[in-house]
């Protein structure tokens, strides 16, 4: 059963509070311990005002390194980008921020130098920080013919490329993505989410766990650990 606790808020605003409090005690540890921190991070619309909170607090950002959980194969000043989202918030705070889409012949070679250069960083990750769409999708996990590798792929395979079939209208474009185990390999994984419909929705794959036909139920039932879950209306 998939071990989930919630935390429920008023509001956007009051969630982000939370959660960039929760990150900054993350990195602290990580550099208490170990004398750095690696993060990932999500896209989408609802991290940006966690980005901004975070990027305020005076933490020692130049011993972080932030790499996204997925990324559009788009040039990096697109506003597709997710890299683009992190860097224009968290560089000038002085975080490292690390980029794992790179220009290659097709999805699938991209997919394996994203692999490649997560594997020079210091694996595992601190955190992974994740969203979810409506359709039940985290990180880049889409349905579609790629997505049986990136939920079965050894513990060795850190991301690979998906195209996401059918594509996402708002962002029809192939991506990289972390694999189920590269996402399950973090010390610490969080969720935020907003809305009832999202909410009903996650509740739901919780609930159907190994069953679940969502990305999101089938990447969680094989967390070794329990996950926090943001949620605001």
């Amino acid at each position: 059963m998939i071990e989930a606790e919630w935390w429920e808020y008023d509001d956007a605003d009051e969630m982000a509070d939370a959660v960039a409090g929760d990150i900054g005690f993350i990195v602290e540890s990580a550099i208490d311990a170990r004398g750095e921190c690696l993060l990932a991070f999500p896209g989408g619309g609802t991290p940006k005002p966690i980005f901004e909170r975070l990027a305020g607090k005076s933490l020692p950002w130049k011993r972080v390194t932030i790499i996204p959980g997925d990324d559009r194969l788009v040039p990096v000043d697109s506003d597709l980008s997710n890299i683009k989202a992190i860097a224009q918030a968290m560089l000038p705070a002085g975080a490292r921020v690390y980029p794992i889409a790179v220009e290659a012949e097709d999805y699938v070679m991209a997919g394996h130098a994203a692999d490649a250069r997560l594997k020079s960083l210091k694996w595992p990750p601190d955190l992974v920080w994740l969203g979810m769409g409506s359709d039940g999708h985290t990180a880049s996990l889409f349905a579609g013919p790629d997505l049986e590798a990136a939920m079965d792929a050894p513990k060795a395979r850190l991301a690979m490329g998906i195209h996401p079939d059918p594509m996402p209208p708002e962002a029809p474009v192939d991506r990289v993505s972390l694999t189920r185990s590269g996402i399950l390999s973090a010390r610490t994984i969080i969720i935020t989410i907003t809305g009832e419909e999202k909410k009903a929705l996650l509740e739901q794959a919780i609930e159907d766990g190994q069953s679940s036909k969502l990305p999101i139920g089938r990447v969680l039932a094989e967390a070794q650990f329990p996950i926090d879950i943001h949620w605001a209306p």
